[in-house]
C-alpha cells in the first residue's frame, strides 16, 4: 500500500509559476514510477509527466519546456515545477504512483487555476 499527500495547487495568472508536491509513504521500496496527471472539466485524465527509475522523465507535448518533474528519493517526494502557465493548464492535478507489480495509486487531487 502507498499513501499520497499532494500540495501546492492554487490560482495564478497566465505566465506565472506553481510547484506541486506529492509525498509518498508506505511500500516505497516497490515504486516503479511516479508522475502527475491532470483532468480538466469535461475532459479525460491525461498524463502530464512521469519519472521512472529515479531519473528517466517523460512529458506531454503540451508542457515540454515549461514543466519539470523531479523526485527526492530521501523524502519520497515527487515535484512538478510549472512555469509559463497558460489558461489551458487549468485542471485538477493528480499524483500517481505505480508499483513494480503494476498497482496504481492516486493522490486526492489539487486544483490549479490559471487566469488569463
Amino acid at each position: 500500500q502507498v499513501q499520497l499527500v499532494e500540495s501546492g495547487g492554487g490560482l495564478v495568472q497566465a505566465g506565472g509559476s506553481l510547484r506541486l508536491s506529492c509525498a509518498a509513504s508506505g511500500s516505497i521500496f516497490s515504486i516503479n514510477s511516479m508522475g502527475w496527471y491532470r483532468q480538466a472539466p469535461g475532459k479525460q485524465r491525461e498524463l502530464v509527466a512521469d519519472i521512472r527509475d529515479g531519473s528517466s522523465t517523460n512529458y506531454a507535448d503540451s508542457v515540454k519546456g515549461r514543466f519539470t518533474i523531479s523526485r527526492d528519493n530521501a523524502k519520497n517526494t515527487v515535484y512538478l515545477q510549472m512555469n509559463s502557465l497558460k489558461p489551458e493548464d487549468t485542471a485538477v492535478y493528480y499524483c500517481n504512483v505505480r508499483l513494480i507489480n503494476l498497482d496504481n495509486y492516486w493522490g486526492q487531487g489539487t486544483q490549479v487555476t490559471v487566469s488569463s
